[in-house]
């Protein structure tokens, strides 16, 4: 009888080393053999919010402009400033891929894939419409053109009306009733900390991902400094504001351009600032220049690449 005591008092304990031991998970690789500096700033800034760096550029908006509206005409399909953000973004992770990282549970991982979240409004000039998410695995097949067609087939759904999967679960989790719910949601973050959570709970949640865009300037407002969510994997968010004309100087001239001002949350425990420099250097070079950067507009096809590569390898 007392070894069976033994065993009961046991195997929780046993349980507890083994699921804090796991360091596999359905969305990521352990990443080895860190500084210790880079270890301890798990545990001196354990949350998002109190690591987060906040970044401000500007780009220049001419080209990209035309190159919406020339794009829209030539694919047969709605191109928006949002399309070519997610598209510049996507390059900017193929060409900077320390920045597809995550800490969770005190620990870094790399990503396995590339995931883009973005959200907009479920119906168009409608104030009172509510916000969707939608969330797209970005792949080596993926051209401007093919992009812009699944993210325009997953916004046709999103404002058909019809419940998404996101819709299914909220409404199941806010027919729970609030003590509840709210043991509900520390238990899956628990699940997440453990490495237990399954691919099919972290795959369609949008903020499991390496980077949600809020496209602000769609609905004619600035960019604003946004917070960076404690739910998910999430290490960076990236707000777009509206084109605006501003003084810049050009050759040492003072002239009147349009802006699009670009600013990002950024995680600094996932990597240093010269990484998110660079991403952040890809995505104006693309933005700035996308014809040649996203092509997809001649009549031979001869300028479409996945947006998956370096610049350098197409």
């Amino acid at each position: 009888m007392n070894d069976w005591i033994y065993v009961a008092l046991a195997a929780p304990l046993l349980m507890f080393v083994l699921v804090n031991l796991k360091t596999s998970r359905p969305d990521g690789v352990l990443v080895r053999n860190l500084h210790k500096y880079r270890t301890m700033m798990f545990y001196v800034m354990p949350t998002r919010n109190e690591s987060v760096v906040y970044f401000d550029d500007y780009c220049d908006a001419e080209q990209l402009l035309k190159y919406t509206k020339a794009a829209s005409e030539k694919l047969g399909t709605d191109v928006g400033i949002t399309h070519a953000i997610v598209a510049a973004c996507a390059t900017a992770f193929a060409e900077n891929m320390a920045m597809n990282k995550f800490v969770s549970g005190y620990r870094l991982y790399e990503r396995n894939d590339v995931w883009i979240s973005f959200s907009m409004k479920r119906k168009r000039l409608d104030k009172a419409a509510k916000l969707a998410v939608v969330k797209q695995k970005m792949t080596g097949e993926h051209t401007f053109a093919s992009l812009c067609a699944e993210v325009n087939a997953k916004i046709n759904v999103e404002r058909s009306g019809k419940k998404t999967y996101a819709d299914k679960e909220y409404d199941l989790f806010t027919a729970i009733p609030r003590p509840f719910l709210y043991r509900l949601q520390s238990f899956v973050r628990q699940l997440n900390y453990w490495n237990l959570l399954p691919n099919s709970f972290i795959e369609p949640d949008p903020m499991h991902t390496s980077l949600f865009i809020a496209n602000l300037g769609s609905v004619g407002m600035g960019a604003g400094y946004h917070h960076l969510y404690e739910w998910g994997t999430c290490p960076l968010f990236l707000m777009v504001g509206k084109v605006e004309d501003r003084a810049v100087v050009r050759d040492g001239e003072v002239v009147v351009r349009p802006m699009l001002n670009l600013r990002f949350s950024y995680d600094e425990r996932t990597d240093d600032g010269f990484t998110a420099g660079g991403g952040i250097t890809s995505i104006r070079e693309i933005i700035e220049d996308p014809f040649t950067h996203l092509g997809c507009l001649s009549d031979d096809g001869t300028d479409t690449w996945p947006l998956l590569a370096p610049r350098a390898e197409r």
